[in-house]
């Protein structure tokens, strides 16, 4: 191409010399700046992407009610033509709308006076009462009644307001509460100035003392156990931990211009907490039986007395500090003998908060348990008598992930379970039945998908709703006896979504840290991807040992990591080891090394994924969480800052010392020196690369003393980093605000250029973006 100008003058010459050479120049760079990354058509694009999708994905309910004692249910989902609400009988095989919408429509307007969509109801779920004849439904704060066949609208009462909850990681007290009526009806229990009593019913004033000894410091607790016959009491006797007070200031309340002080009652790895010890009393002698409990010191906690239902004994359950001992223990209901029934143990940690099931077979002869002993989550028979093993119900590599159904007249077992299944996502839940000695183990669904089943009240019938990030959700009606369809119920369209632009995750699999185990996550990229460009990559982290956390449905209402991968960006997800739901090895890399958060796993993983996508470029990677991604996010710049070069946390417990006393303990164990060694705080002069902190004034989740630690140290080490305090927030990511900011945070470092200058405005409830000023 070129350019002949036709010049008058030198002076003109050299002017239009001047301009041609920069058309010239911009047309060069045009292909480039086409494509150009982290630019205003791209914001626009990720943050009009959420309303956009919206109500996309049609015919894919997600939630199934089952009438009470009833084969019939209901379920609401989204139609080209807006909400449905569908009414199924499985014993007859038919299907239905719940009631007639438009009628409902018509007689709320008129009830109300106000407009209302026959097919855009102001509700997405209902009540349906006993019988099936009538449904009640909350709008504009009241309850509503509607009979489904007479089209009767009644306005019954108002909604009860509920306070918004608060985090409570505490021991609530034991020392007070009502008293509790004898199996009979005869008697009354009950404490009073820390000791148990007891008074005949139908005369008050025939009142009994049963203990001395109880204290304010060692007191007997009001949750008392009346044996079946009514002829003995159990309960604890509780010497009470410490309580621990973690204090908020509100700088800028809405109802007063002056700050607030708030506090909450918040327990902390190695906080003193409550010991209990089994107590035992006859009724018709008055007696105190004594119960040896050296046999369960250093306690976490011991759960209240279960009677037998023949009244021969109560059993508790006692966890020691720690986690590596968990006991199912049995009283005697005559001499107070304690004996184990079970005894659980492990070198590491016994997952009692996520993999724990008990279910007494025959009044206790037998017990249904759920044990990673072999190495996966299974479940066993224990002999109820002897505490031995009578066999294990289920084994294998692959793990047991929740019981469903316990049919003692049939010994027959349902459960979910994950990685059964040759070929399929080890992460998959598929469903089960398997009989008490282990025999005849059969698949109720089969489908390479995430199953969710629902089933009937009585066991007869579920519903299963399976799909996978790539593979579009399908609905039926399927038999628990041995999992046949009975009914199709749906299958998803979602032909408008992909009108959009809108795509699928990929999911992809590759060697951990050992180069043996697979490792499962997801790849997600923008509307506009080009094959032949380098992308940045964004890890989004969570960590947490309790579960495993990259989706496996089909979800495009998720769709936060999409918005971010609109920017410019491929995003990923990843479950690395030190999570849960597979092997208990692959899970015990957690074990006191929360700093791990399976980081090397990660990193191998996105190296994978660079060398059959050249378009992922591992020299620009960043990655961001909340809460424990919060810490793990920080983590990979402060452990791994060869590959990890940008990071956004929010809300982080970067001191395992500093967060919540359950979920730390579970998976740190006891205070030590390992605490300080995953810690960010003790860690953070390490700091290379870039980092965005961000806090809530008022979470109480994570104390958020956690991030002001880790911002004083990171001052005190004279390192660089951008911090973000928002004013009222409790547990989050920063609302719009702080999502803005990382996402600005990320386009400035990872892309190279400074985030355009826009705003967003809030149009009926939906993001429209323009171009009016800086948010800077």
């Amino acid at each position: 191409m070129a350019f002949f100008p036709i010049a008058k003058s030198p002076k003109s010459l050299r002017s239009s010399l001047t301009s041609s050479f920069l058309f010239f120049l911009a047309l060069l760079l045009s292909p480039y700046l086409a494509g150009a990354q982290g630019t205003q058509a791209d914001y626009e694009r990720a943050y009009t992407l959420p309303e956009k999708i919206k109500e996309k994905v049609w015919y894919a309910p997600t939630s199934f009610t089952w009438l009470e004692k009833e084969n019939r249910f209901w379920y609401m989902q989204q139609t080209p033509r807006g909400k449905e609400f569908v009414l199924v009988d499985a014993a007859k095989k038919s299907r239905k709308p719940l009631f007639h919408q438009e009628k409902l429509a018509k007689t709320l307007a008129a009830a109300s006076g106000k407009q209302v969509d026959p097919y855009s109801l102001p509700f997405n779920t209902v009540k349906v009462l006993p019988g099936g004849r009538e449904m009640e439904f909350e709008f504009e704060d009241k309850v509503w009644s509607y009979t489904l066949h007479s089209n009767q609208l009644t306005e019954k009462r108002k909604v009860e307001k509920r306070e918004p909850g608060t985090w409570n990681w505490r021991f609530n007290s034991e020392a007070e509460g009502k008293p509790v009526p004898s199996p009979d009806k005869k008697w009354e229990a009950y404490t009073k100035g820390h000791n148990v009593f007891m008074r005949n019913a139908a005369n008050p004033k025939e009142e009994y003392q049963l203990s001395y000894d109880g204290t304010e410091t060692d007191y007997y607790s009001a949750h008392i156990a009346w044996s079946p016959d009514s002829k003995k009491l159990a309960t604890n006797k509780v010497r009470p931990g410490r309580e621990h007070t973690i204090y908020f200031v509100e700088a800028a309340p809405a109802d007063q211009l002056q700050p607030k002080l708030h506090s909450r009652l918040y327990l902390k790895p190695g906080d003193a907490v409550p010991q209990r010890t089994p107590q035992l009393f006859l009724v018709d002698t008055k007696k105190q039986v004594e119960v040896d409990a050296s046999s369960i010191p250093d306690q976490y906690h011991l759960t209240n007395p279960v009677w037998r239902q023949d009244s021969r004994a109560f059993t508790v359950e006692y966890n020691q500090r720690g986690h590596q001992v968990y006991k199912v223990l049995e009283i005697d209901g005559q001499s107070g003998r304690l004996r184990d029934v079970i005894d659980e143990q492990s070198k590491t940690f016994i997952h009692y908060s996520g993999k724990h099931f008990r279910h007494d077979v025959a009044d206790g002869k037998e017990v249904v348990w759920m044990s990673e002993r072999d190495g996966w989550n299974h479940l066993y028979l224990i002999d109820g008598a002897t505490g031995q093993v009578k066999n294990q119900i289920t084994e294998g590599e692959w793990v047991v992930r929740r019981v469903v159904q316990v049919d003692e007249a049939k010994r027959r077992i349902i459960f979910e379970g994950n990685g059964r299944e040759a070929g399929q996502d080890p992460y998959l839940v598929q469903y089960y039945s398997v009989n008490f000695d282990g025999s005849s183990l059969a698949a109720l669904t089969s489908e390479n998908a995430y199953h969710r089943g629902t089933f009937s009240p009585d066991y007869t019938y579920f519903v299963d709703t399976y799909s996978r990030v790539d593979v579009l959700p399908v609905t039926v009606l399927r038999s628990a006896a041995d999992g046949k369809v009975i009914m199709e119920l749906e299958k998803a369209d979602v032909s408008e979504l992909l009108k959009t632009g809108w795509k699928a995750p990929e999911v992809f699999s590759a060697k951990g840290r050992d180069g043996k185990t697979d490792i499962w996550g997801v790849i997600i990229r923008p509307s506009n991807f080009d094959p032949a460009k380098k992308y940045p990559v964004i890890e989004h982290i969570y960590a947490g040992p309790h579960n495993s956390f990259v989706p496996k449905t089909y979800n495009p209402g998720a769709s936060l990591m999409h918005e971010m991968a609109e920017l410019g960006f491929i995003v990923v997800q990843i479950d690395g080891m030190g999570t849960s739901n597979r092997s208990k090895a692959f899970h015990d890399v957690a074990w006191k090394n929360l700093k791990d958060a399976g980081l090397p796993d990660r990193i191998r993983w996105i190296k994978s994924a660079a060398q059959k996508y050249a378009s992922l470029d591992t020299t620009r990677v960043g990655i961001f969480g909340m809460s424990a991604g919060g810490q793990s996010s920080m983590g990979a710049l402060l452990f791994h800052p060869e590959f990890y070069k940008v990071a956004v946390s929010s809300v982080g417990c970067h001191d395992n010392r500093m967060d919540k006393i359950w979920w730390n303990e579970q998976w740190m164990g006891k205070l030590g020196p390992h605490y300080a060694e995953s810690s960010n705080v003790v860690h953070a002069n390490k700091l290379q690369g870039k980092l965005l902190l961000i806090g809530g004034e008022l979470d109480d989740n994570v104390d958020p003393a956690s991030t002001t630690q880790v911002v004083d140290a990171l001052i005190k080490a004279n390192k660089n980093f951008d911090y973000i305090l928002v004013p009222g927030m409790a547990h989050g990511t920063g609302g719009d605000f702080g999502e803005r900011k990382r996402r600005d945070f990320f386009v400035k470092h990872l892309i190279g250029v400074d985030p355009p200058e826009w705003e967003i405005k809030q149009e009926a409830g939906s993001a429209a973006v323009g171009s009016a000023s800086s948010t800077k």
